[in-house]
């Protein structure tokens, strides 16, 4: 997969003959220095942007073949999203932010699953509770919530603790980690933190637009050293 912006003497590479695979209920790390490609791969693998060449798949639909209906569907009952910016809706409480995307997809939650979800976030006393009468973790939580209630394929998280102190980073990390293992859920995840790529089970990363080099079962330590010898290398 590639992905051009611009032409002629203007025109930048984002993503360079980038191939990858996702796998089902596992939590995925992308990574890269600023540049990189990381935000650019995660908008065409969520069908926000469509890549200039090569085909992308969410199980066994072909995501670069729908047209915008067909794509609004698919975000709406294959996609779930975590944004840095918890794009709450201010006027609704917690229980209605979480509830928003199934109420407008006509959509019944499984009152189980929701049960679930909220007991593992922690915000059964603040589901009555509007964003602006919560933390920014509690915020975070309770989007991350919404993107699971509707039991999404595969979920996208864009810097989901880079708003966060690091207490309340740890919490939506440890939810999300919770989340692939107590729910099977599958998780993307672009970070520049090793701390939170510590707590998936895989980290990719990219450089200059390509997959340069992966991590199974990651620490902190292990990609924080692995980032450093890019660093380095990238200087030389």
């Amino acid at each position: 997969m590639t992905m051009a912006y611009g032409e002629d003497d203007a025109r930048v590479l984002a993503l360079d003959g980038v191939s990858l695979e996702l796998f089902e209920g596992e939590f995925t790390a992308v990574m890269g220095p600023s540049g990189s490609g990381k935000s650019t791969l995660m908008h065409c693998l969520a069908a926000l942007e469509t890549p200039t060449s090569g085909r992308v798949f969410i199980g066994d639909i072909e995501v670069s073949s729908l047209d915008d209906k067909r794509l609004t569907r698919l975000r709406r009952d294959h996609i779930g999203f975590i944004f840095q910016s918890f794009n709450l809706v201010p006027t609704l409480t917690a229980r209605e932010n979480i509830m928003l995307p199934a109420s407008i997809a006509g959509r019944k939650v499984d009152q189980e699953l929701f049960d679930d979800v909220i007991d593992a976030v922690g915000l059964r006393e603040r589901l009555g509770h509007r964003p602006s009468q919560l933390s920014g973790g509690q915020q975070q939580r309770v989007a991350c919530a919404r993107a699971l209630v509707t039991q999404p394929d595969i979920i996208f998280a864009d810097e989901p603790t880079g708003n966060l102190d690091s207490r309340s980073g740890e919490e939506v990390l440890s939810f999300l980690r919770r989340s692939v293992d107590r729910l099977g859920q599958t998780i993307v995840m672009v970070t520049h933190d090793p701390v939170a790529a510590g707590f998936t089970d895989r980290v990719v990363f990219l450089a200059d637009g390509r997959v340069v080099d992966e991590m199974r079962e990651p620490t902190s330590e292990r990609v924080l050293d692995r980032m450093k010898a890019f660093d380095a290398a990238a200087r030389r």
